[in-house]
């Protein structure tokens, strides 16, 4: 059963820096074409894209987060990242990170700007 592990998050200050990754195991669930997505769940929000990456590395972001967020992701490893800055209050929500193929999904992790 593929697994996906957020880390990284936590609380910060605004204009602070956060990087989140997303380990897959077992090793090998995740190769070059597979595509991947970070989404975020606000406080009594809804779920909406943060960003995205594709198989064939082409990216596209939320318009909130443009400029201020980059994914990326090592195959070889197994990990997709989310490099979080300039961050601000709102931000803040749970980041869950996607696998597209089999649509799987990890258990998000919270983070937290303070204004």
């Amino acid at each position: 059963q593929v697994q996906l592990v957020e880390s990284g998050g936590g609380y910060v200050e605004t204009g602070g820096s956060l990087t989140l990754s997303c380990t897959i195991s077992p090793s090998g669930s995740i190769t070059e074409l597979d595509a991947m997505g970070w989404y975020r769940v606000p406080p009594g929000g809804q779920q909406e894209l943060v960003a995205r990456i594709t198989s064939t590395g082409a990216t596209f972001y939320g318009d909130s987060v443009k400029g201020r967020f980059t994914i990326s992701r090592d195959n070889a490893k197994n990990i997709g990242y989310l490099q979080m800055n300039n961050l601000i209050p709102a931000d803040t929500a749970v980041y869950k990170c996607h696998k597209y193929r089999g649509n799987f999904w990890g258990q998000g992790i919270q983070v937290t700007v303070s204004s």
